[in-house]
């Protein structure tokens, strides 16, 4: 986990470099800082001439000048660096999330994904400023100020440094320690961030049934988890700090101690005491700052590893190496004996079906019975188990993913627009689009005339998932956009169902025009929407149950009767013998699944 974040901060050689360089610098003058108060603590003793003294302060303020200007250079360059490590995670994660299948989203929390790319790629952007840098700056001060105490007296250094693997041994504990604990900051984060993302999303559920504390407590729950998890970080981080401080006074006295004695035998001056003094503080500078540093890393390894996850994801859906690119296609599509199972849970088993180009294949069935599955596997939104399926002869697996959907146009069941106007959310799919082709769609989607009065017209401003405006309105919209594209493959999933009668006869006859040429698939459970389609397929249990035209389904007295029955004979016994028989379809279904 280490090399790879190692790996994303050397993508930037130039930035990486040039801030060791300025860190070399840095250290490298911070070490000479010592050496030069000692000896001018020797000359003012040895009763030094003034102009001497005067220049040997002089060097020591330009020293200490090149040491800040490089240490300015350091941590501007540490902090370009990390934010371009941020820039590339979050790139990589959320291109990565648009790539993947919906199997995928299928199983994942939106706020842990959305915690995976602030959370975890501030912590990473924080190791990289904070701790990769630095912990070659503690590397160079430690090592060269050992190295010059070592030249100074033997002895006297070794007394300073007995201390050294005494600290190293503590940190590695330490870091491991954080580790599993930050791993599990992390996670609440995620499960926080999660939390309040749903509250917002359905801030009118909470509303309508009254659930403000009940969403409270469930906060309050998670907050109090998390702080306390940081409040268990601070209190190990304070503990190391107070031990390392400890031992750095420790270390301190017994130089004082056993320095004063090599001063009276001659061994030592009381410069080279000074300077003992001094480098032991630059030392203990470093070590102390190591406690953030291994907060810093192993944060950044839980992170990682979390990030890494999204980066790494297999997705079920994959593009071949050698994949065409199809074009505009007839629209002609086959499913032959294709089946289909989320995880372990068989959705659709060996269906088979042909629509000829220009047809209306309609889709009914129960909540459940496989419907919408069946129209998301056209353009590969999830990639089936068995069979295959192709469009004007050509298997969907061998073109490219782009191309193919381009053929495919969905207006799904649950709109989703994007905060933006309503000109934006129309043309979303077709940038570029001129505001003619904006409103030729909307008048057929039968939304022309709601927009032309409203105050901005199409500069109205949607606010988020669309909430300012109706159910039908919204699903219109969807439409409008789906027509928008100009597919030669159309799927209408349930996009009638918040619209009133009225408008939805109005919507049907503008459709039609636009179905024309087109291979449609309508998936309602207004059987009024598909009486006329020219394949009507009843789905249950996943498979297809009964295949024909709206006269012969009817004539069969099957699934497709009683649905009629149902809907279009309004006799109350009828009615009641009809849904205690779907009733008893419906639970006889869920107990083979």
């Amino acid at each position: 986990m280490f090399i790879r974040i190692l790996g994303m901060a050397w993508r930037h050689p130039r930035h990486m470099v040039a801030a060791y360089v300025a860190l070399i610098g840095s250290s490298a003058f911070a070490l000479m800082v010592p050496r030069l108060l000692g000896t001018a603590v020797d000359e003012v003793l040895g009763g030094t001439e003034f102009n001497a003294m005067l220049k040997l302060a002089g060097l020591i303020l330009l020293v200490n000048a090149l040491r800040g200007v490089f240490a300015y250079g350091q941590t501007y360059l540490s902090e370009w660096t990390g934010q371009l490590v941020a820039y590339d995670m979050r790139n990589a994660i959320f291109g990565k999330l648009q790539r993947l299948s919906f199997s995928y989203h299928d199983e994942r929390q939106t706020g842990d994904q959305m915690s995976r790319a602030t959370a975890d790629v501030e912590a990473i952007r924080n190791f990289v400023q904070g701790g990769l840098l630095r912990a070659v700056q503690i590397l160079m001060l430690v090592f060269g100020a050992a190295g010059l105490l070592f030249m100074t007296n033997w002895r006297l250094a070794l007394i300073g440094l007995a201390f050294v693997p005494i600290v190293a041994y503590r940190s590695a504990v330490v870091s491991l320690s954080l580790r599993q604990i930050w791993n599990y900051v992390l996670k609440t984060t995620g499960k926080m961030t999660t939390v309040m993302q749903e509250n917002l999303s359905g801030v009118r559920v909470v509303r309508a049934f009254g659930a403000q504390e009940y969403e409270v407590e469930k906060f309050d729950v998670v907050i109090k988890d998390l702080s306390e998890s940081h409040i268990r970080v601070s209190r190990i981080q304070v503990a190391n700090s107070s031990f390392i401080q400890l031992v750095f006074a420790a270390a301190t006295g017994g130089i004082i101690w056993f320095g004063g004695q090599e001063i009276v035998n001659g061994r030592l001056t009381p410069g080279e005491l000074t300077q003992f003094i001094f480098y032991l503080g630059i030392i203990q500078g470093p070590v102390r700052m190591s406690g953030m540093i291994i907060n810093n890393f192993s944060r950044a390894l839980s992170a990682g590893q979390r990030i890494f996850e999204v980066v790494d994801a297999p997705s079920p859906v994959q593009e071949l190496p050698d994949a065409t690119v199809m074009p505009r296609v007839r629209g002609h599509v086959k499913f032959e004996n294709v089946s289909f199972a989320y995880g372990d849970e068989p959705v659709l088993r060996d269906v088979s079906l042909e629509a000829q180009p220009g047809q209306v294949v309609a889709l009914l069935g129960m909540p459940g019975s496989g419907k919408t599955t069946v129209v998301h596997l056209i353009p590969r939104f999830y990639e089936a188990s068995e069979g295959k399926i192709t469009l004007d002869g050509t298997d969907i697996r061998d073109v490219t993913l782009e191309s193919l959907r381009s053929n495919v146009g969905i207006a799904m069941q649950d709109v989703f627009l994007f905060s933006a106007t309503i000109a934006d959310n129309i043309a979303y799919g077709k940038p570029g689009s001129t505001r003619e082709d904006v409103e030729r769609a909307s008048r057929i989607a039968q939304l022309h005339d709601y927009v032309a009065d409203l105050p901005d017209g199409y500069e109205t401003w949607v606010g988020e998932r669309g909430i300012t405006l109706s159910g039908g309105q919204r699903q219109r919209l969807a439409i409008a956009r789906t027509i928008l594209l100009d597919p030669p493959i159309l799927v209408l999933d349930d996009s009638t169902s918040s619209i009133d009668a009225g408008t939805e006869h109005l919507l049907r006859l503008a459709l039609e025009s636009v179905m024309k040429g087109r291979t449609t698939f309508v998936i309602a459970h207004r059987l009024s929407t598909v009486r006329h389609a020219d394949q009507i397929l009843v789905l249950d249990n996943g498979s297809i149950a009964e295949k024909g035209t709206h006269n012969e389904l009817v004539q069969q007295k099957g699934l497709y009767r009683q649905l009629y029955e149902l809907q279009l004979l309004p006799d109350e016994p009828t009615i009641d013998k009809t849904i205690d028989k779907l009733t008893a379809r419906s639970q006889k279904g869920e107990a083979r699944s």
